[in-house]
């Protein structure tokens, strides 16, 4: 297994930065976030999803896709994904972010997934996913690039026989899935082993973050405790990552796994050197 970053977990460093700072922690790949920061955010301190500094913009022009691409290429770095924020069935977006990654190489970017907020009935959801998924197949397939469904709370695919459900009729060559068990302590949590042995050939990447639950201090009206879920440091948390990573050894998984860390628990070139050296002596 090789080990990579998503750029949402380095907000304060631009690409060239990045890409040093991740090939001196001895990582092997870099996952590029693909969003726009706002004009009114751009002064305020760096931040994940504010005013993140190594960020493509949506409506890239080739100049900016060629900074990201020296920045990897200057450093000896892959860029593995684009990860941009897409909406199910924005087939005009999906292409846009299907041409940067040809563009820099990437073999990889995300898919839009539905949330559910309990607004919309799941089969209903559940059978647009479907619509939207098998036209994504095309588009991925044409441009050589695999898209991915991320695991993740909140939406229909949040645990990984929810995400198996949505793409088990497409082809693992051109449609996998991320598998994030940090995104599971929050919902959607099942034994890791089963899910991974489940997903099989679909089984594309794995991000590598922690969370934990606490007691908020406060009760509920009906009684009830309030629990809140948060992030925490990579070995702070409920995920066993010795754990997990002993089960994608045993599935032979041999595929990238990245940093996504939002616990704040270290700055951004400490938590890349963390990273490594926690996954390398579980490696």
């Amino acid at each position: 297994m090789k080990l990579s970053v998503f750029t949402v977990a380095t907000p304060d460093m631009g690409p060239g930065e990045l890409a040093a700072a991740a090939r001196k922690a001895g990582l092997h790949g870099i996952e590029w976030r693909c969003q726009d920061v706002p004009e009114n955010r751009r002064n305020e301190a760096p931040s994940f999803w504010g005013n993140n500094r190594c960020s493509i913009p949506t409506r890239w022009e080739e100049a900016d896709l060629a900074a990201f691409r020296e920045a990897a290429a200057g450093s000896g770095m892959e860029s593995i994904a684009v990860v941009p924020y897409l909406k199910p069935g924005d087939f005009e977006a999906l292409e846009r972010v299907l041409k940067a990654a040809r563009y820099l190489g990437a073999k990889m970017i995300r898919l839009g997934v539905h949330g559910y907020d309990r607004s919309r009935p799941f089969p209903e959801l559940f059978a647009d996913q479907k619509t939207y998924l098998k036209r994504a197949e095309e588009l991925c397939g044409s441009y050589g690039v695999k898209g991915i469904i991320e695991i993740h709370h909140g939406t229909i695919a949040a645990s990984a026989s929810a995400a198996y459900r949505l793409v088990e009729d497409r082809d693992p060559d051109r449609i996998g899935v991320l598998f994030d068990p940090g995104n599971m302590v929050y919902e959607g949590y099942e034994n890791h082993r089963m899910g991974l042995e489940l997903l099989g050939p679909y089984l594309a990447h794995v991000h590598v973050k922690n969370a934990q639950w606490t007691r908020s201090g406060e009760t509920r009206e009906d009684g009830f405790d309030r629990w809140l879920c948060g992030w925490a440091g990579l070995t702070r948390g409920i995920v066993d990552w010795p754990q997990v990573v002993a089960d994608l050894k045993a599935v032979g998984y041999n595929g990238y796994i990245g940093v996504e860390d939002f616990s704040g628990e270290f700055e951004s070139g400490e938590m890349l050197a963390n990273f490594s050296a926690v996954m390398n002596r579980l490696l």
